[in-house]
């Protein structure tokens, strides 16, 4: 019971504090993406067009729904490089599936095409985190081994060989556009929509959070780790699943040597950018979007100035140290 006279309200210095600590983590990423915005606007012809936002939106919507996993992979502590190899393995999947359907049956093969792959990466995932939870493995140690031994699955299922396809019905994934909004982008708002409702208001969000700010004592605490721990990375599995099959819809074609490189990378700097904590315990899905957009604006400037895309890859490096020093200076 409350005795008279006391209050539980924390004290006005610590609640702007705390205040500060809320809004902060957005407000740098979001104000950097308005001034880029802006500078465009001023500078960049025919940059206020629908063809040059499809473009950018197109272009970073598979790195935002990989992202999002990486998020919450990096929001319990961990990471996951495997994210681009389990691409690719969705992408040696799916082509398989609706170029020689079951039972001879196409529209089950297209049913096949869009489920099967997902949940295969999705598998692939729950081993990451097995070997993270029942074995003990360092996650960059765990996820470095499908980062080597993932692409070589997707070339061995493939036989190495380009596989080129014309299928509208699968293709819709990557290339339709209801209302004309690209299909991609939808699935990317609503990844995001999801798992920021997800981190913010359920039960699975907070104890998402509370294993990355400290596991020992979210483990007395009762909440189970290594299942938390598992399901993060098995939804990261799902979403690079997915990011996989919009990559070879886009392209009418899979290549294991091609699909996913490098996305590893593009989500870690979206993520590090957007203000998610590297070392655990805070995660902000808006912000991975922001972070990922910043990226793509950036590239997008620089590119429409002819600055060579290999500048732009030294300033994406530049970029993420400063944002990581950020972080460093707000602990």
């Amino acid at each position: 019971m409350t005795r008279p006279g006391r209050t539980t309200a924390p004290p006005p210095v610590l609640g702007q504090a705390r205040r500060k600590r809320t809004t902060s983590p957005l407000l740098g990423p979001l104000v950097a993406l308005v001034l880029l915005f802006l500078f465009n606007a001023l500078f960049t012809p025919n940059f206020l067009t629908t063809q040059t936002l499809n473009v950018n939106l197109t272009q970073v919507a598979t790195v935002v729904i990989v992202a999002v996993g990486m998020t919450l992979v990096i929001a319990t502590g961990g990471i996951d490089l495997s994210v681009g190899a389990l691409m690719a393995i969705s992408g040696a999947v799916a082509p398989m599936l609706f170029l020689n359907p079951p039972f001879g049956n196409a529209a089950l093969g297209i049913g096949l095409a869009f489920t099967v792959p997902v949940l295969v990466a999705g598998v692939f995932g729950l081993f990451n985190g097995s070997l993270v939870t029942r074995f003990g493995i360092q996650p960059f140690i765990a996820t470095l081994i499908l980062f080597i031994a993932g692409r070589g699955i997707a070339q061995v299922m493939t036989n190495g060989q380009l596989q080129t396809f014309s299928n509208s019905t699968f293709g819709y994934i990557g290339l339709g556009r209801p209302f004309g909004i690209p299909f991609q982008v939808i699935l990317m708002l609503a990844v995001v929509a999801l798992f920021a409702w997800v981190v913010s208001r359920t039960v699975f969000g907070r104890y998402v959070l509370a294993v990355g700010g400290n596991e020992a004592a979210a483990r007395l605490a009762g909440i189970p780790t290594n299942r938390v721990k598992l399901a993060v990375y098995g939804i990261s599995g799902l979403l690079s699943g997915l990011a996989g099959l919009i990559v070879i819809a886009i392209n009418s074609s899979s290549d294991a040597n091609q699909v996913g490189l490098n996305m590893e990378l593009d989500a870690i700097a979206a993520v590090a950018v957007g203000g998610t904590a590297l070392t655990g315990g805070r995660a902000t899905i808006l912000g991975t979007l922001l972070g990922a957009l910043i990226i793509q604006l950036i590239r997008y400037t620089l590119l429409a100035r002819g600055v060579p895309d290999a500048v732009a890859l030294v300033v994406k490096a530049a970029i993420i140290l400063v944002a990581v020093y950020i972080q460093r200076q707000r602990r």
